[in-house]
This record gives structure tokens, C-alpha cells and sequence, in this order.
């Protein structure tokens, strides 16, 4: 995505000399076009949206706070990291140009191994540099030699463990979208990207070669877009164009020691439950406490699938809907008034995408100078959930029913009944698991003419209703 962005000009016809408008609005415009140049003049260095922060420039805690809420060990494990490297081969993704850049950083082994000492659990050792280590160790022989000072060198430390893996995927735009509007030349834009980076981990043991554990983890990286546009004609040859912006990239570096310190995590949790490392003493106590807490987290990731979407708020095999509209009818009466109505939802899923249900309804319908009854009806739904994966999705519905006008005291006849068929297009958003809410416009339209007492035209009565409300899903 492209960086930020602010321009602003003006662009005029060479035929100055013309007059158009009023001499008082192009003293107003001619004024505020020099209060703008002024101050793009004089801030044109500083149209940043954020300030930068001294304290943000470097990264002390780490990126994945749980590392450093393991139980301490037994005692530390002494390993060895030789290379934990980009085993992708990709380079940034550009829509314009050629990159040769890497899509993530080449430092992943340093990155290891910061996070298996900030763990707590890890002895680490100088592996990746072995060859300089071992020159500096036989420089210092060969000055000890020169001096006279005899004494063999400590022996250097091996590792009882090595940490072999690396970064095996970078996925870009796994998900992309956005919104924008314009009217009248004026309008805005904001555009979002998803990418995915994925880390494998194995701990191996040096005296038998055997792996003993194998995790694995996945971090997003966004990127959001946000502009402002302006495109009009101020007087017959003048323009008035401009724009404004900002994009925001969160660092791959940071999802990647994300990933590498939540691997880490895995790794030192999942080999305490199989036995391969022990806790100190003193944790046994409190380890039922620190596996509810990572088990909770590992449900958590469980529930969100490759493209971010929730999967545990998916919707239930039963739900309950409670809703209010206001509802306008149209037929042979002008100036229809807005009425209030009520509905009460029982659904059924039958897949994930679509639900069949049974709704009642209960309302008003009104035209001034004109007339206005109560109605109760009901009607057979279905409802279809576009992505019933994602917390907010559009559904349809369609479907057909009665309706009822209610006489005095509640009386009915025949001629009070009014078969309809309707449907709905909406937005629902689920607050948790069990809980949604949606946004929706009705029509219905009737099967016979009449519901305002008149029957005349070429269709017949039918209605239009904009409300919302919530709905209860259950087991």
C-alpha cells in the first residue's frame, strides 16, 4: 500500500478575466484558497497524523506477553540454535514495482534466541557464529603461547538440546477489503490487507538424535488504508481538487517475534505435559493454574480459523428473535405515515448457511386524512447467512404469511385476511456466541388488494419496514 499522501492544489483557466458568481463568494473563496496555501506552505513537513514517540522507536518487552508468565524449570535446559531461518524465498508484495526486499526479516535466529532466555528455560549457546568463536578461541591460545602463559582454556559448553525449525510461510492478502463513498465529487475511502506469517519449532535431543517435540504458530500482519477526496468545480473554470491520507503497517518484524515467542511458549508447555522437562518444586502447586490459563489461550487460537474469522461465534442449531420496526404502507391513500410493528422469531438451522423458522408479527398501518388498523399475521421464513463464520455478515430472507386486520373487539372476517409474500436484506452481528444483532429492511407485499379498505389500481397494498433488534441462538 502506498504511504501517506496530502495534496491539495487549484487549477485555473487562463481566461481570468471572466466574472462568474457573486463578488462575495469569491472574496470568500479567494480567501480560504490562501488560508489553505498558507498553511500547506507552512506545514507541508508535519501533515503526519501520528507524532512519533522516542519510547516506541525499540521494543523491550516482548511481543508475546504470556512468554514470560511460564512456571520456572527444574533446572535449564543447555541448547543450541545453528540456524532458525526464512525458509519462504519471498519477497514484499508490490502492486507497482519490482521488489527485491524480503518479505521477512533474515535476523529470525536472533529473534529465537532472545526468546528462549527471556523464557526462562533455556541455557542458550553461541552456535550460529561457531566458526568466528572458534578463530577468537585459537587467537587466545596463540597470545597465551607468545606470552608464556600456559593453562588450557575452559571447555566450551554443549547443548543437551538444539531448536532446528524456521519461518516455513508467508501468505499475502489472505484477506483484503474496503469501503468508500462519494457524492457530489466528495468522498473517502479506507482499504485494509491481511497477511499471514507461519513459524515451525522442534526441540531435538543431542545424545540420540530423537525430536521430541514439534510446534508450530501463525501471526497476522495488517495494513490499513484511510483517504479523503475532493474533486469540484468551485466556479465555471476553477477546480477544486485535494486529498488526504495516511496508511498503517504494522511491522512483519514484530508478527515474527510474535510467532517465534508464542512457539516457544508452546514449546516449553507442551513438553512439560509429556514429561520431557519438569518444574521447580515449588511450582507443582500452582502447574493445574498455568495449563488452565495456556489451555484457555490454545481454545481461544482453536476457535479462529486462517482467515481470522471466529469460528466459536458461530451461530446455533436454535434461535430466538425479539424485533422492532417502523413500517410505512403504500397503496391508494397518499401521505402513508411511519407505524410501529413487532415481530417474535423461532429459527431452525438446517446448515450453517440457512435457517427455516416461523415468525409473528404485530403492527400498525396509518395515512393521514386517510385511515388507519392494527393487523396481526404470521409467516414460514427462510433466512440465509452469507458468511456465517464471520461476527458480521449480510442475510436474506424470504418467505410468506398472512395477515390479519383486527376489527373491534377483536373480531375477524373473512375479508380480513390478507395472504403475503415477502422478504428482508440485512446485517447481523454476533456480540458472542449466542447472541446476534441485526439491521434489516422488510417488504411485504399483498396477495390481494384491500388492506387500507380500497381496491382500485394496477397492485396491489404492500408494505415496507425498516428496524432491528436481537436474536438468541442456543445449543
Amino acid at each position: 500500500m502506498k504511504g501517506l499522501t496530502v495534496i491539495f492544489c487549484t487549477c485555473f483557466d487562463g481566461l481570468s478575466g471572466r466574472r462568474a458568481g457573486s463578488a462575495g463568494f469569491m472574496a470568500a473563496m479567494g480567501l480560504m484558497m490562501a488560508i489553505l496555501m498558507g498553511v500547506l506552505v507552512s506545514g507541508c513537513g508535519s501533515m503526519s497524523p501520528f507524532q512519533p514517540d522516542p519510547n516506541l522507536r525499540t521494543t523491550e518487552l516482548p511481543a508475546y506477553p504470556e512468554l514470560g508468565t511460564l512456571p520456572q524449570p527444574r533446572e535449564k535446559l543447555v541448547a543450541a540454535v545453528y540456524r532458525f531461518r526464512d525458509q519462504t524465498g519471498q519477497y514484499k508484495p508490490s502492486d507497482n514495482i519490482a521488489s527485491w526486499s524480503t518479505a521477512v526479516t533474515q535476523g529470525s535466529t536472533s529473534i529465537l534466541l532472545k526468546a528462549i532466555d527471556d523464557s526462562g528455560w533455556f541455557d542458550p549457546i553461541e552456535r550460529e557464529g561457531l566458526s568466528n568463536l572458534m578463530n577468537e578461541r585459537q587467537i587466545i591460545r596463540s597470545i597465551r603461547a607468545e606470552h608464556g602463559q600456559d593453562g588450557p582454556l575452559p571447555p566450551m559448553l554443549y547443548a543437551g538440546v538444539m531448536l532446528e525449525g524456521g519461518i516455513i510461510g508467508y501468505d499475502s492478502n489472505t484477506m483484503t477489503g474496503g469501503m468508500g463513498a462519494r457524492y457530489l465529487g466528495i468522498g473517502g475511502t479506507s482499504e485494509f490487507r491481511q497477511d499471514k506469517v507461519t513459524v515451525y519449532l522442534r526441540a531435538v535431543s543431542t545424545s540420540s538424535s530423537r525430536i521430541l517435540k514439534t510446534v508450530h504458530s501463525t501471526e497476522t500482519i495488517l495494513s490499513q488504508k484511510v483517504d479523503a477526496h475532493v474533486f469540484r468545480f468551485v466556479d465555471a473554470n476553477k477546480i477544486l481538487e485535494g486529498e488526504a491520507g495516511y496508511t498503517v503497517n504494522e511491522p512483519g518484524t514484530v508478527a515474527v517475534t510474535r510467532a517465534i515467542e508464542k512457539a516457544v511458549e508452546k514449546l516449553v508447555m507442551e513438553g512439560i505435559r509429556d514429561g520431557l522437562w519438569g518444574v521447580a518444586d515449588h511450582e507443582q502447586e500452582q502447574l493445574d493454574g498455568y495449563f488452565s490459563a495456556y489451555e484457555k489461550r490454545q481454545e481461544q487460537a482453536a476457535s479462529i480459523d486462517f482467515l481470522g474469522r471466529d469460528i466459536g461465534r458461530q451461530r446455533g442449531r436454535v434461535g430466538l428473535g425479539l424485533h422492532l420496526e417502523g413500517q410505512r404502507y403504500r397503496g391508494n391513500y397518499p401521505d402513508p405515515l411511519t407505524r410501529p410493528s413487532g415481530h417474535v422469531d423461532a429459527l431452525l438451522k438446517i446448515t450453517d448457511y440457512l435457517y427455516t423458522g416461523l415468525t409473528a408479527h404485530h403492527g400498525q398501518l396509518a395515512a393521514l386524512r386517510g385511515f388507519e388498523k392494527t393487523y396481526t399475521g404470521a409467516r414460514l421464513n427462510v433466512k440465509g447467512v452469507l458468511f456465517p463464520r464471520l461476527s458480521l455478515t449480510p442475510f436474506l430472507e424470504a418467505g410468506g404469511g398472512v395477515m390479519v386486520l383486527e376489527e373491534d373487539y377483536f373480531r375477524y372476517s373473512w375479508d380480513d385476511w390478507f395472504p403475503y409474500v415477502g422478504g428482508a436484506a440485512g446485517l447481523e452481528y454476533m456480540l458472542d456466541h449466542r447472541v446476534g444483532l441485526n439491521l434489516a429492511i422488510r417488504h411485504r407485499y399483498a396477495l390481494k388488494d384491500g388492506l387500507d379498505g380500497v381496491k382500485m389500481g394496477q397492485f396491489n397494498d404492500h408494505i415496507w419496514s425498516v428496524g432491528g433488534g436481537l436474536i438468541f441462538y442456543g445449543w
